[in-house]
């Protein structure tokens, strides 16, 4: 099953675990050490995010690593940029408003 990747950082952790290996690659075992949760708990996370494409895994020897899918994580900015983009409008325009009213008051 394919996964939206909206509904993949809806979850706090999720969204912890992505920023954990934005960093580096890790391995399961090295992802779970950082939550207080049960090994299998952050490997059905890990699942939900393989699906949603947002982190891939990497074989290396017996090992196991996840790393950060950084295309996926640029289809999110895209999505958010346009929100980003109306808010900045607002504040200048609000800035605008602001700088007038002081200008009037001196």
């Amino acid at each position: 099953m394919r996964r939206d990747i909206f509904q993949a950082i809806a979850d706090p952790t999720r969204r912890a675990i992505i920023a954990l290996i934005a960093l580096q690659a890790m391995t399961p075992n090295a992802i779970a050490e950082n939550f207080h949760t049960t090994r299998q708990a952050v490997s059905k996370h890990l699942r939900i995010l393989t699906e949603c494409a947002l982190v891939k895994q990497e074989q290396q020897g017996r090992e196991i690593y996840y790393t950060l899918e950084i295309e996926k994580m640029k289809e999110i900015d895209r999505w958010l940029n346009q929100y980003r983009e109306i808010w900045e409008t607002r504040f200048n325009q609000l800035d605008n408003v602001l700088s007038t009213i002081k200008k009037q008051k001196k």
